[in-house]
């Protein structure tokens, strides 16, 4: 039977051996691991991996991605990394924790969580510099007073995020802070806080080059699993595999045409004024693919081939040397944001691979 294109395959084997050398290197300073799904739709089989991998968690961003990996048989304990107020009676049913930074919010999961005769944990978000979510430093100590008022929830730790928004990296002195947060709280209100989260697939090399990790004891990772890299600069880890997703797309044309359009430009179909430089006759070639399958500018083609443009359905290659005809596969590797939008995208097939 001839393979359905556009597909993406997937190594799930690399995927849980990124996972394995990833929890048993930051279990040696005392840190566990969420595995981070959302940018896989909640594909159940990856996360099957990466708990085969050993990392403790499973979070997302949406109930409907947990709900399916549920769904499938997925047992483990579930992490909702954002909590809409509109969601929480929902919240309570399908998840064991979620990240909270609203009263709110965590009053509705309160009331919600005591119908249903539930304790449920938050971990409270605290703002570090990158503007995205989180209570400010100072704001902590009464928002944590007011929380425990609240009945049926149990704060079980803070968090942060960083290099997401506004591309703070995580370093010695947030990560410190955070620290010093966790602990002044502790002695505050005499608890402990069983999860102190230092932030995502960017605190590598903040790992690395401090000898201490202080109070920090788990990260939200996807990025570092799914594409063995690091997000402060992007660079490989060592020991993990960089290329576990591979999309494929099929020539549907192949012909010699001029490099220069004819006629009179005006805007394209996104309201651009494109602008083309003559390189005269190119073997050039259309795959079956597009924007509303996948973001473009995240493609990186294995063969010697180079992107000249793209539209809603088409992306328009420089075949170059290379033989492309009509059927012939194209091969990609995918960055970040190319992985979130393949695997979104309902018509891209994916295939799991179990080998390396």
């Amino acid at each position: 039977m001839q393979a359905f294109l556009p597909r993406i395959e997937i190594s799930l084997s690399q995927i849980q051996h990124n996972a394995q050398i990833l929890s048993e290197l930051y279990r040696q300073k005392g840190i566990s691991l969420m595995g981070v799904t959302k940018a896989t739709l909640g594909e159940p089989a990856i996360a099957a991996a990466m708990l085969q991998g050993g990392i403790n968690f499973i979070a997302d961003s949406r109930l409907e991605n947990i709900q399916r990996m549920k769904d499938a048989g997925i047992s483990a304990q579930f992490v909702l990394l954002r909590t809409a107020l509109s969601q929480a009676e929902l919240v309570i049913r399908t998840v064991d924790i979620s990240l909270n930074t609203e009263l709110e919010t965590i009053k509705a999961l309160s009331h919600y969580a005591k119908a249903q005769n539930k304790i449920h944990q938050i971990i409270i978000m605290v703002e570090l510099g990158d503007l995205r979510e989180g209570i400010l430093p100072d704001d902590l100590a009464p928002f944590i007073h007011k929380v425990l008022g609240f009945p049926n929830i149990d704060i079980i730790g803070i968090g942060c995020n960083l290099a997401c928004y506004g591309g703070i990296k995580p370093d010695a002195q947030n990560m410190d802070e955070l620290s010093e947060l966790a602990t002044a709280m502790e002695t505050e209100f005499q608890m402990n806080f069983t999860i102190v989260s230092g932030g995502n697939s960017a605190n590598y090399e903040w790992y690395q080059s401090n000898q201490g990790t202080g109070r920090i004891n788990n990260l939200r990772v996807g990025e570092s699993i799914l594409l063995g890299c690091e997000t402060v600069y992007g660079r490989r880890i060592p020991r993990l595999y960089r290329h576990a997703f591979k999309l494929i797309a099929e020539v549907i044309e192949a012909k010699e045409k001029p490099s220069l359009p004819f006629g009179t430009i005006c805007q394209d179909a996104f309201g651009n004024i494109p602008a083309f430089i003559d390189q005269g006759i190119q073997h050039r070639a259309i795959i079956a693919l597009g924007r509303q399958d996948v973001l473009v500018s995240s493609l990186s083609a294995e063969n010697d081939v180079e992107i000249l443009g793209s539209s809603s359905d088409h992306i328009v290659l420089d075949s170059k040397d290379c033989d492309l005809k009509i059927g012939s596969e194209v091969r990609f590797n995918l960055d970040y944001g190319g992985i979130l939008s393949a695997m979104t995208s309902p018509f891209i097939q994916k295939t799991m691979l179990v080998h390396f």
